[in-house]
């Protein structure tokens, strides 16, 4: 008896993007720096001729692809291209050093190589030690090739991609992602209101696990994408009013660097109507400024990792979820705390386990560290945190950025957000000194807003009052920037606390 054939609509490039063409050809799918726009007709016609040339330069369902693309448009269309003809897509971080890039595509086992005029010159460097990548593409160089619909060559728990966790040791691991968990990414959207007119704006952080979590849904949800190679505050305060945006999603301290100067004075930013925030916490004064300057949005928490997207969200601004947490798990996911012998727990820190069909299927090539974090239907990866009685999850943070003064635990976030509360205060990072020490001292780095001065002797008795003694400042430094994380976003990444004990004026 012959195999039924399986839908399209378990590929994720016919879901997300042929599908959205079928339904509302003549939309807006995707706006590109101002400079050109797409309807989904358009999109999808353009990514087909992408797919069929691939096909034509011996990719094949299956084919390990290593991407490395930085300019965004390149990035949607490969991606999704890779996606429809079933090649494997292994995800760079144009901004690892070459090293990295050369070991990461190493272990890939890619034997295609595509990448953009960006990162030319790393490409140049890696190309001779990788005799393994057998077919070199530059993708100014694709020939010309039919827009017709490609043969789908992926479906379902076939492997779509592989992206890179950002640790700070050691070798990025490869997470895999299926079609059928990257669907279930991108339907956060579905989650959070929306309407006919939503336009989602982002900027090169798309690469990696950005794609499933920002592209995938916006074009999922039938938005309207508008991409920037740059999405710092400058060009964010550009483009906003520009293209109407009404949705982004960020981290905090996007918001700290926008705020800290006056430019955003006077610029109309009344379109944006949801700002979802995730990736570290989100602190009770710097909700306060954000709800000053755009009162007129709504600002939801997020909580997830590259092995499972967007797990949880909740909206904090109108009571609905309580600030600090990350709200409930969103349809069709599953969370759950657990305390030291795997036994679920509330109102009690332990791990955080996440479930649910936007899950990894595993670590590439790490079969080990695969079933240490896949536990049953669950994904433990060392986050500690608090379930509620009613499902609301609150992300304490990791084991290792906790700080031990007096015998007590205290997650720097606490100290952070007692900070940013004071006048002239723009952000603040704390750390536990020394490191790994069983009894630490309170180190915390503070950064003036735009036109203040801090004086730590005058800080200090105010944190005093603000906190109890085992969260107190021992010892507080003013510096012009804190350290992050460098995503692509234009503006800061997560902040590096580690990086904190390395600032001019701390060390001795």
């Amino acid at each position: 008896m012959a195999r039924p054939a399986r839908s399209p609509y378990g590929n994720y490039g016919h879901a997300i993007l042929t599908a959205s063409a079928m339904r509302t050809p003549d939309q807006v799918a995707l706006t590109y720096r101002g400079e050109r726009s797409f309807t989904y007709d358009q999109l999808n016609r353009n990514v087909n001729r992408r797919a069929n040339a691939l096909i034509a330069a011996g990719v094949t369902p299956g084919t390990r692809v290593a991407a490395l693309l930085n300019e965004t448009l390149q990035v949607a269309e490969v991606y999704l291209a890779q996606a429809k003809i079933g090649a494997v897509t292994a995800a760079l971080n144009p901004y690892w050093p070459v090293e990295t890039l050369r070991d990461v595509v190493a272990a890939s086992g890619c034997t295609v190589f595509v990448h953009d005029a960006t990162v030319a010159p790393a490409v140049e460097a890696i190309r001779p030690e990788l005799p393994q990548v057998t077919t070199w593409i530059d993708v100014r160089e694709l020939p010309e090739a039919s827009d017709a619909e490609p043969p789908l060559g992926g479906s379902y728990d076939d492997p779509l991609a592989l992206y890179y966790t950002s640790g700070t040791t050691g070798l990025p691991k490869a997470v895999v992602h299926t079609h059928a968990s990257s669907l279930a990414t991108a339907q956060i959207w579905l989650d959070v209101p929306r309407g006919p007119d939503a336009v989602f704006g982002t900027g090169a952080i798309i690469w990696g696990i950005g794609f499933p979590a920002i592209v995938g849904p916006a074009l999922y949800a039938g938005m309207r994408l508008v991409l920037e190679q740059d999405w710092g505050p400058e060009n964010f305060l550009r483009v906003v009013p520009r293209e109407r945006v009404t949705h982004v999603s960020q981290i905090p301290s996007f918001y700290a660097a926008l705020l800290a100067s006056p430019a955003h004075e006077g610029v109309d930013l009344s379109s944006i109507r949801v700002i979802m925030l995730g990736g570290e916490p989100l602190t009770a004064s710097m909700l306060d400024r954000i709800k000053a300057r755009l009162p007129q949005a709504g600002i939801y928490s997020y909580y997830g990792q590259t092995e499972a997207p967007y797990t949880c969200v909740g909206r904090v601004d109108d009571g609905s979820t309580p600030l600090g947490s990350s709200g409930r798990a969103r349809t069709g996911n599953a969370v759950r705390v657990t305390g030291p012998h795997g036994h679920r727990v509330i109102d009690e820190v332990g791990e955080i386990n996440l479930a649910g069909p936007h899950r990894m299927a595993g670590y590439d090539g790490l079969p080990d560290r695969t079933a240490e974090v896949l536990r049953g239907e669950w994904y433990v990866g060392g986050d500690l945190g608090t379930l509620s009685p009613d499902g609301v999850l609150r992300v304490l943070g990791r084991r290792e950025d906790s700080i031990l003064k007096g015998g007590v635990w205290t997650q720097p976030a606490v100290i952070e957000d007692a900070a940013c509360a004071l006048d002239g205060v723009a952000e603040a990072g704390a750390v536990g000194t020394p490191e790994g020490a069983a009894e630490q001292e309170v180190l915390l780095a503070v950064v003036p807003r735009a036109g203040h001065t801090l004086d730590p002797s005058k800080l200090a008795p105010a944190l005093a009052d603000a906190l109890p003694a085992h969260q107190r400042p021992d010892r507080i430094v003013v510096t012009g920037e804190l350290p992050h994380t460098e995503d692509a976003s234009g503006g800061p990444g997560k902040l590096l606390r580690r990086k904190i004990r390395e600032l001019p004026g701390v060390r001795g």
